[in-house]
């Protein structure tokens, strides 16, 4: 019987087992290939808002030595703006499949909601690009093809350090264009004034603790309003079976870098609903790693 069929033939139990024999098998094929330096606080022991257990990041190094700096993805991670962390299973996972396609990963955790509301969240992770800049290159990376990633909430917050958001990058020492370029995953928050003015879907008002209820700050917190000429080039994949605001206000985005001479490459995967997103980068042939080459580039 050939082993295809042998498969077949077990009875579920024993599939199981073997269908997760064969992920650890290659989850530990994936993480020989990288090195982990974890838990790097990027924000000062001494600063007044310091947090311990949030401002942190990992460093995910290819084993491989290569002559010449590696490109830099920092990843921000999503969960609705009071939930993840850069030590989720799954975002472990993508920094070690990011050093493993030859680039120096960078996941961060940040403060979440109760605590601070989103403006304080991307200010966290401007501090921790801040960080990476000045530091990447004692990890073998590049500073100068750092793209910015993230999924979800972590990718309204990556459109909020590409686009500046008015003094947000000049706050931690960076320059407007601090990213050579940036990839959104199904992008939340693009335009919040907008989503949180209406109110429309069941279950909104949650969204009043991350943002609170000033409509100042919910245009402040919405990339769409800090776009301008001159940011860094944008890829955005969009589900097609995601939230109908994400589709609404990723389309309003990628309108507005239009009129700015800047239009994204703009990409909708058939079928993928939002948690989809990020789960398939699990894989590592996944078309958003490829992308990420494209960017590095």
């Amino acid at each position: 019987m050939k082993p295809f069929f042998r498969w077949l033939a077990l009875p579920p139990l024993g599939l199981l087992l073997a269908a997760a024999t064969v992920l650890l098998a290659n989850e530990w094929a994936v993480a020989r290939a990288s090195h982990r330096v974890a838990n790097i606080a990027y924000v000062s022991a001494s600063a007044p808002d310091f947090d311990p257990k949030s401002q942190l990041l990992d460093v995910y190094q290819p084993t491989k030595a290569s002559p010449t700096p590696r490109p830099v993805v920092l990843f921000i991670h999503g969960g609705s703006w009071d939930s993840g962390s850069k030590d989720d299973i799954l975002y472990k996972a993508i920094g070690r499949r990011l050093a493993r396609q030859g680039f120096v990963g960078v996941v961060i955790s940040y403060r979440l909601a109760p605590q601070v509301l989103v403006p304080a969240q991307a200010y966290d992770c401007a501090r921790a690009l801040a960080w990476t800049v000045a530091h990447i290159g004692e990890y073998g990376g590049d500073p100068a093809r750092l793209v910015l990633m993230g999924h979800s909430a972590g990718g309204g917050l990556a459109a909020l350090l590409a686009t500046g958001s008015d003094t947000l990058l000049a706050r931690v020492g960076l320059p407007p264009r601090a990213a050579h370029a940036v990839l959104l995953d199904d992008p939340a928050g693009l335009d919040m004034l907008d989503y949180l003015t209406k109110m429309q879907y069941a279950g909104d008002e949650k969204y009043l603790v991350p943002f609170s209820q000033d409509p100042a700050v919910w245009r402040q917190a919405s990339a769409l309003y800090h776009m301008r000429a001159g940011a860094p080039p944008f890829s955005i994949y969009i589900g097609g079976d995601t939230y109908p605001s994400i589709k609404i206000s990723s389309e309003k985005f990628r309108q507005r870098m239009k009129q700015l001479g800047q239009e994204p490459k703009y990409t909708v995967l058939p079928g993928k609903k939002h948690v989809g997103m990020v789960t398939q980068l699990f894989w590592e042939n996944n078309l958003l790693y490829q992308e990420l080459h494209r960017l590095a580039e």
